[in-house]
């Protein structure tokens, strides 16, 4: 404990602030350059080695002092989010709330690692075996996918989740956040290196990138072969950015652009109760409803409904959706694209169930989709036809995140179909390898 008190002493006299952040007083350290990247790279894949030599009951110690950790030093967290949070007015009402922390946040952070260490232990575990005709054994196992790279935006929740996430499943972690979020991250990153150390396991399993121009967000990108795979985590500049740039393998956590679609047997008091939530509970995360889609012979009583208890949300909509709710914008073809992240929505009526799959065949995002309804071979026909990373039945798009579905948690939810799609939790960060056993043969 005297190390990392001693560490944060040292720290305060040498404080960086990110590029474009006003500095504080005291002598600035440089900032890491692609070589700054590549040694903290280096020295990832030096200690993933012996994390993925470990056994799980470690892994799940290690976790646990990294929760302790958190709850030890929320006092220390807190203050550097708000010093974030003072420099950062021009961002949006959701842009900051994904920003902010509190002393709950914090501790759902450290029940979220204590939970993801509870999980089955995936590392060595046999995906599958046969014994062929000539006596070799063969064996299919999972192992760690080496070092994993984040690069993401707003949310210091997942400078935690993805390093518990990836530790757990054997792998090192390089975390490159945002500069609005940069003495949050660090907080926290620094929270966790220290429990890393008082397990007996080198620090260097988690590395954060303290750069964050876009200079320094394209060298981190650009690791190569220092880096087994990247998962960007942001918008779509970000995500754009990867696809072009990125010299890493990547996963991309895409944008959440989630269609609802209330059928025509659809229970409305179900309805009104999962649209509420999957618009209002939290609007600025990407497993929130954007479009609504409403079966025209529910569309006047649901809208009606929908007026009141959606009275703090913006609605654009189509012709049919305007003539019964007034309050209602004209919805425009962008509007049905768009992955708003606020209090607002886009509406349309249709008039049949493939009139509503075409519609979100056409914009969907393939993160998340849902259908309202009371039809058995309706429920199956969208479950069947929708390409989607996920599709739910009567239930609300916002369980569509790791820690709801019983991963502990998500390094983030994939959108594309390899080699992970939907939340990706520590199954997820493991690939296989073969192993064959012989006496001896040869092949002839």
């Amino acid at each position: 404990m005297l190390n990392r008190y001693a560490r944060r002493m040292e720290r305060s006299t040498v404080d960086t602030p990110p590029p474009g952040r006003s500095p504080s007083a005291g002598t600035a350290e440089p900032v890491p350059n692609q070589v700054g990247l590549e040694t903290m790279a280096k020295e990832a894949r030096a200690a993933q080695r012996w994390l993925a030599a470990s056994s799980g009951a470690l892994r799940g110690q290690l976790l646990e002092a990294m929760a302790t950790a958190l709850e030890n030093d929320i006092t220390e967290i807190l203050l550097a989010n708000r010093r974030d949070l003072d420099g950062s007015a021009a961002l949006t009402v959701a842009q900051r709330d994904r920003l902010t922390l509190n002393a709950a946040r914090v501790e759902a952070m450290a029940a979220s690692v204590r939970e993801v260490g509870r999980q089955r232990d995936v590392v060595g575990e046999v995906v599958d075996g046969w014994v062929l005709p000539n006596g070799l054994r063969v064996r299919r196992i999972r192992v760690p996918l080496g070092v994993v790279g984040v690069i993401y935006e707003n949310r210091p929740n997942v400078t935690s989740d993805a390093s518990a996430l990836a530790l757990y499943s054997g792998n090192a972690i390089l975390l490159r956040g945002s500069s609005q979020a940069f003495y949050s991250n660090r907080a926290i990153v620094e929270s966790l290196r220290s429990a890393i150390s008082e397990v007996g396991l080198p620090e260097g399993l988690v590395g954060m990138a303290t750069e964050t121009s876009r200079e320094g967000a394209l060298a981190f990108m650009q690791l190569g072969a220092a880096m087994d795979v990247l998962i960007p985590r942001g918008g779509p500049e970000l995500i754009a950015t990867v696809r072009s740039q990125a010299t890493v393998p990547t996963i991309i956590d895409g944008d959440g652009n989630c269609h609802v679609y209330v059928d025509a047997s659809a229970d409305l008091g179900m309805a009104v109760d999962i649209i509420k939530n999957a618009k209002t509970q939290r609007p600025g995360v990407c497993n929130a409803m954007e479009t609504l889609l409403i079966h025209v012979d529910v569309a006047e009583p649901l809208l009606r409904l929908l007026d009141e208890e959606l009275a703090a949300v913006e609605l654009r909509g189509d012709e049919r959706t305007r003539q019964i709710c007034e309050r209602a914008l004209e919805a425009t073809e962008e509007d049905y694209a768009r992955e708003f992240l606020d209090l607002i929505l886009a509406v349309r009526v249709v008039d049949s169930l493939n009139e509503a799959i075409d519609h979100i065949r056409r914009f969907s995002s393939g993160h998340s989709e849902a259908i309202i309804t009371e039809s058995f071979a309706n429920a199956q026909c969208f479950e069947r036809e929708v390409d989607a990373a996920c599709v739910l039945v009567n239930a609300s798009t916002r369980f569509v995140d790791g820690g709801q579905l019983g991963m502990g948690a998500e390094i983030g939810i994939s959108t594309q179909k390899l080699h992970a799609r939907g939340p990706m939790g520590i199954e997820q960060l493991t690939t296989t390898k073969i192993v064959i056993e012989g006496e001896g043969q040869v092949r002839h």
